[in-house]
């Protein structure tokens, strides 16, 4: 195999070499030509200059990117159906500050939480969150990702100070995220809701918009979600359930109004995208991240004094985009 310049162009190179046919008559079945044209217009596109963009990917192994491959490759996915190359900027939420998290988001055009367990880094993901939704900034949540964002709004909007997941902190005043309904009292191991459920999506969402569907099917990992208990008082403070289990009993997706584009949701989408059929989500995510920040600018700095910016930054904030 000769070094390939991305590896979806490794289909097209082994079917050249003749090891589709190789492979029908070794195994005794009819070989046919098969119509990669759509294939071939995605490597096209992928070797094609594009305007390039800027994601933050906010994580604890982000050191080792191949932890959130699935997350990568999906929002790279949703990157050629609007004509841009991505960039990521890896956030190590575990050691980043608050101003170190300030100064870094302000360079990117989209910021993505995926998922992940336990207590250690998830401060710098609330960080992360705060900074989307005080600034505008295009938030997609993956499983842990919207507990993160949860948790922010319960203690920034909310003033539910110290609010967080019992996952995170058992004794908090304000569990905002708990275990799932029958699953107190239950030890970790097979008991975690697994595999592809229904989910409900609420009419005139963003959520309904880029799904184009009234219920989704997606896969589920995880044992705690959003406390029922705390929904209204989210959903006051702007945070709605945009999609729930049929019975309504379980939050699956949250959005947040009036922000262009802030969503979480309790499954993980990256494992239903595919290069020619992006996810709905990871779409719309890029979609909403292209007019976010002009290339090769940044939002104004207010550590140290501001920062001048270019008049087409300038003229983005001044629409409502950033602040």
């Amino acid at each position: 195999m000769p070094t390939a310049e991305t590896i979806y162009e490794v289909p097209l190179m082994l079917e050249e070499s003749g090891m589709g046919a190789y492979i029908a008559r070794y195994l005794g079945i009819e070989s046919r030509v098969p119509d990669l044209s759509e294939w071939r217009e995605l490597v096209e596109r992928i070797k094609s200059p594009r305007k390039t963009m800027q994601i933050a990917i906010v994580g604890k192994y982000v050191e080792l990117h191949d932890a959130y491959m699935s997350v990568a490759e999906s929002l790279k996915h949703a990157s050629l159906a609007h004509d841009v190359n991505l960039e990521f900027h890896w956030i190590n939420s575990e050691t980043v500050t608050e101003e170190e998290m300030d100064r870094e988001l302000r360079k990117v055009s989209g910021v993505c939480v995926p998922g992940g367990f336990g207590a250690r880094g998830t401060e710098g993901k609330i960080l992360a969150s705060k900074f989307a939704r005080e600034h505008k900034l295009p938030y997609l949540g993956l499983c842990y990702g919207l507990h993160m964002a949860v948790i922010d709004i319960a203690r920034n909007v909310c003033g539910f100070e110290g609010a967080n997941s019992t996952e995170i902190e058992a004794e908090t005043l304000y569990p905002v995220i708990d275990l799932m309904p029958g699953q107190e009292g239950v030890e970790m191991g097979g008991t975690m809701r697994l595999g592809l459920w229904p989910c409900r999506l609420e009419p005139g969402t963003k959520t309904e918009r880029a799904y184009g569907e009234h219920t989704v099917f997606e896969r589920h990992r995880h044992r705690f979600e959003v406390n029922n208990g705390f929904r209204q008082s989210l959903a006051d403070a702007g945070l709605i359930a945009s999609g729930v289990s049929p019975d309504g009993q379980l939050v699956e997706i949250m959005e947040l109004k009036d922000h262009p584009f802030f969503i979480g949701v309790q499954f993980h989408p990256e494992f239903r995208s595919r290069p020619t059929r992006p996810h709905p989500l990871f779409r719309d995510f890029i979609g909403a991240s292209v007019n976010s920040l002009p290339e090769g600018a940044q939002r104004t700095l207010p550590l140290n004094g501001n920062v001048a910016m270019q008049p087409q930054a300038e003229a983005t904030i001044a629409g409502g985009t950033s602040a």
